[in-house]
């Protein structure tokens, strides 16, 4: 099955604009025979702590644009915007995936960025999500996510791939491009990450999405310019890969070390 990151700039806090430019990507992406497409974190909107501004309730512009190219393209697509449908609360960021009837299924982001104050205006999810794809099974996750490996872990028997949309500046783009790669080789499951290209607020962002497969090889990968990534992604090479390695199986999530001996 066909994926696509569709890495491209964001209009700052500008949905009809963002709209405008994504249609014919998302155009050419469903041309190639793709089922599935991802964009970037807050690909409405930018990364933005605006909340008033920028955040919308659950069935809003965000959602009914995915939903009809959804439905439009005969696709699953999605990314990150911010919702909110209770005023009294902080809205969430949230990974919304429509399917091609437009169903929707959604993950909200459980590590808000402390170190841009991300957690002063968006609260944190609590649940995982995962998806099944004509017979692949997805995990959602969101940009910061990505820097903590054991929820990864968490989940990486009922997932063969991980989609992870992101705002990451070229500032840590050394720790973006390394840890996609770990996330692969130590999940023996593909990822799809979908970072954003261009400038906002003083930061860069280089783009570097990459789509890698179960050993932890780059399928596709593109830096700096808008491009729309392309990979075909299959279940039995997941189950192949865990069984020639069976890494998995020697994990030991349910147990601590011992407190070790004290000698004086």
């Amino acid at each position: 099955m066909r994926f696509a990151a569709i890495q491209a700039d964001i209009a700052w806090e500008s949905p009809t604009e963002n709209f405008r430019r994504l249609r014919p990507l998302i155009a050419s992406a469903a041309a190639s025979a793709t089922r599935v497409v991802v964009l970037s974190e807050m690909f409405a909107t930018g990364f933005s702590m605006n909340i008033e501004a920028v955040s919308e309730p659950s069935d809003g512009p965000t959602i009914e644009f995915l939903q009809q190219q959804a439905t439009l393209h005969n696709i699953w697509i999605g990314g990150s915007f911010a919702c909110r449908d209770n005023p009294a609360e902080l809205p969430t960021n949230r990974f919304a995936l429509v399917a091609p009837d437009a169903t929707t299924h959604h993950y909200d982001k459980i590590h808000p960025f402390s170190f841009a104050n991300e957690h002063l205006a968006y609260r944190p999810g609590a649940t995982f999500t995962t998806v099944t794809i004509d017979g692949l099974r997805c995990s959602l996750f969101v940009c910061y996510d990505l820097r903590f490996a054991d929820e990864f872990w968490q989940r990486a028997n009922e997932t063969d791939v991980f989609l992870i949309p992101a705002n990451w500046p070229d500032s840590r783009a050394h720790h973006w491009k390394s840890l996609l790669v770990a996330r692969a080789i130590e999940n023996q499951a593909y990822v799809v990450g979908c970072n954003r290209i261009g400038e906002a607020h003083a930061l860069r962002y280089q783009g570097d999405s990459m789509i890698i497969d179960p050993l932890g090889q780059v399928l596709a990968a593109a830096s700096h310019s808008e491009s729309i990534l392309l990979a075909d992604l299959d279940a039995e090479a997941v189950t192949k890969t865990r069984q020639r390695f069976p890494f998995l199986a020697d994990r030991r999530t349910q147990t601590s070390p011992q407190t070790p001996t004290l000698y004086v």
